[in-house]
């Protein structure tokens, strides 16, 4: 559980200080032009969005990370609703 919290913090710091994509379509073009650096996926939204962009990221070799929840990660993406996935990006 420290761990998990511990990478929410961390998810905070750094999709609110650097260059950010937001859902599924962005990130995977992110992904896919060498652009993502660090990826976050929320731990409650479908498996449908998550999965596939958790398979790219093990393919294209890029670090990602599990965060509590949609709300959450919407809202360290500094938006108003909540978000599947979002990037750090060059």
């Amino acid at each position: 559980k420290k761990e998990q919290q511990m990478a929410q913090e961390k998810a905070y710091l750094e999709l609110s200080s650097k260059k950010i994509v937001v859902g599924a379509k962005q990130l995977r073009k992110a992904l896919n032009s060498g652009l993502a650096r660090k990826v976050y996926l929320a731990q409650n939204a479908d498996p449908a969005i998550t999965e596939p962009i958790e398979a790219l990221c093990q393919l294209k070799s890029v670090e990602y990370a599990w965060v509590k929840s949609m709300t959450d990660l919407g809202h360290a993406c500094g938006i108003e609703v909540g978000a599947a996935a979002a990037a750090a990006i060059d």
